[in-house]
């Protein structure tokens, strides 16, 4: 389960950065990861984690997945909604951990519960600001840029 989780993170990850290295960016490659991406989520979304972490793991990589493609054959986000309830079921059974402050942090960047960035946040605090990881400043500038910059249908003042 895990390569395939991997791999769907991989692709949508791939997919998120594309054209930040500053090379051009063709419509079939971009067309041809977006289907590969949703494709693969499809195939993943049935699958459940043999452990809280493996689930956590597969949520993750399908919140990841979803947020990045265009394509919807019209149930995408019933498709999200679902894989919210089952990230929610497992997170009060996952310790604090880097993959439960990526999940909290997908998990609001589609709910905008406050609860869910101040527990991240919390786990953040914990580890200091001496010497993170790459992928610890990464999930914290993901946090940072999804407060900062929520959807505009969100908070829309008149």
């Amino acid at each position: 389960m895990s390569d395939q989780v991997s791999s769907l993170f991989s692709l949508a990850h791939s997919l998120l950065t594309l054209g930040q290295d500053d090379r051009p960016i063709y419509v079939d490659d971009f067309t041809r990861l977006n289907r590969d991406v949703y494709e693969s989520a499809l195939n993943s979304y049935g699958k459940h984690g043999s452990t809280p972490e493996a689930e956590a793991e597969l949520c993750l990589g399908l919140l990841v997945a979803f947020n990045a493609t265009m394509y919807d054959n019209g149930h995408k986000q019933e498709y999200i909604q679902k894989v919210l309830d089952r990230s929610f079921n497992i997170l009060p059974l996952i310790p604090a951990s880097l993959l439960k402050v990526r999940l909290l942090t997908y998990c609001y960047g589609e709910v905008y519960e406050e609860e869910l960035a101040k527990e991240a946040h919390s786990i953040i605090d914990s580890w200091g600001t001496f010497r993170l990881t790459e992928e610890q400043k990464e999930v914290v500038e993901e946090l940072r840029n999804i407060e900062e910059n929520p959807y505009f249908w969100e908070d829309l003042e008149g």
